[in-house]
């Protein structure tokens, strides 16, 4: 294999040796600590723009599984892995993951010390990073300078789609930010026919559907860069029962006046433990957000923080009692687990005029 090198934004160097895609690539660099579920991290829309490290050692274990992927294809800037399995082993499997790599563009390193990488991201935030064969020849004002710009327009779909559910109960409409299918997955199961919608479907658009619940999933990038999404939320506040997911939920807070910051390094992984305030009770959790709702920006006469992350205190749920309408910032839909909070579903489908005992 070809030596490759992740050049930081900070001068540091990584040598390492090349899978994937040949070629170099730009992007923010960021660590995920799940020990499974790297199919759906590496089909995760929320990525676009990012190089994807994992703590975990060894990854490509059980190959890829087209079933189990998020979107159709996989837009994060590079991949970075300690090790990766050369001969998977899964009953399910179609192909291996430098395969997978290889078919989508996505220049890859392994045979780095990730553990050492994320320590330097831990201390000094999330940074560029350059993947490259030839460390003297990157451009440096590209590397210092590089933004995420138009993420969710990128990801969006840009024709509505509809999922039928076999014995439909309720109609739903998902706003798609950059949703993972298994959002569309949870839906369908306790009897929504889903319309996934583009990102900048109008509000009058909306309510023009013949719909019982809106659904606002999750998508990359810095929320308040969507200003046209935000105004149409602003409409759709009180019109329809909403539950929002992830940037969702960002973008819902920024609809109903709050505020949103970036985070040093973000939430990524699969062990994230969240607070629900009315009772205390612990939850863990899936995330994947380098943003955060300014839980103090919200005006207690629209809404009141619900979740706080058990780490470091940040927001991670609004209520919007008036509205009839939460969010969170975790991921109850996470298909590699954990479950915990799948409930939030059945809560949803109880707004819709479900079954109020269904959810927790």
């Amino acid at each position: 294999m070809e030596k490759m090198y992740i050049v930081l934004s900070d001068g540091h160097v990584f040598e390492g040796k090349g899978f994937g895609a040949t070629g170099e690539t730009l992007g923010e660099l960021v660590f995920t600590t799940g020990m499974v579920g790297y199919i759906e991290t590496l089909t995760d829309p929320s990525y676009y723009g990012q190089i994807v490290m994992h703590t975990f050692p060894l990854i490509g274990n059980y190959g890829m599984i087209p079933e189990d992927m998020e979107s159709k294809k996989s837009v994060v800037k590079g991949y970075v892995v300690r090790e990766w399995c050369k001969t998977p082993s899964n009953f399910r499997t179609e192909t291996d993951i430098d395969d997978f790599l290889k078919k989508n563009n996505i220049v890859a390193v392994c045979d780095v010390d990730t553990r050492e990488i994320t320590k330097i991201i831990r201390e000094e935030g999330v940074m560029n990073a350059y993947i490259t064969s030839d460390p003297s020849k990157i451009d440096k004002d590209a590397l210092n300078h590089y933004l995420i710009r138009d993420a969710v327009k990128s990801v969006s779909t840009h024709e509505k789609e509809t999922y039928k559910a076999e014995n439909e109960k309720y109609r739903v409409a998902l706003m798609d930010y950059g949703a993972k299918m298994n959002i569309i997955r949870e839906l369908v199961a306790r009897g929504c026919t889903v319309h996934v919608l583009p990102y900048d479907t109008t509000a009058e658009e909306i309510l023009a559907m013949d719909i019982d619940g809106i659904m606002l999933s999750n998508g990359p990038g810095d929320p308040s860069e969507n200003t046209e999404a935000i105004a149409e939320l602003r409409k759709l506040l009180g019109k329809k029962p909403i539950f929002g997911i992830c940037l969702g939920h960002q973008l819902l807070a920024l609809a109903a006046g709050g505020k949103t910051e970036k985070l040093k390094y973000g939430h990524r992984g699969a062990n994230q433990p969240v607070k629900r305030l009315s009772d205390g009770r612990v939850f863990i959790t899936s995330q994947n957000h380098g943003y955060a709702v300014i839980g103090d920006s919200i005006d207690e006469k629209v809404g009141k923080v619900s979740f706080i992350n058990a780490n470091d205190g940040t927001c991670e749920g609004v209520e919007y009692p008036d509205y009839n309408a939460y969010t969170v910032q975790f991921h109850p839909e996470a298909s590699s687990g954990p479950i915990d909070t799948k409930f939030l579903f059945d809560r949803f489908i109880a707004m819709m005029g479900g079954d109020e005992n269904a959810a927790e």
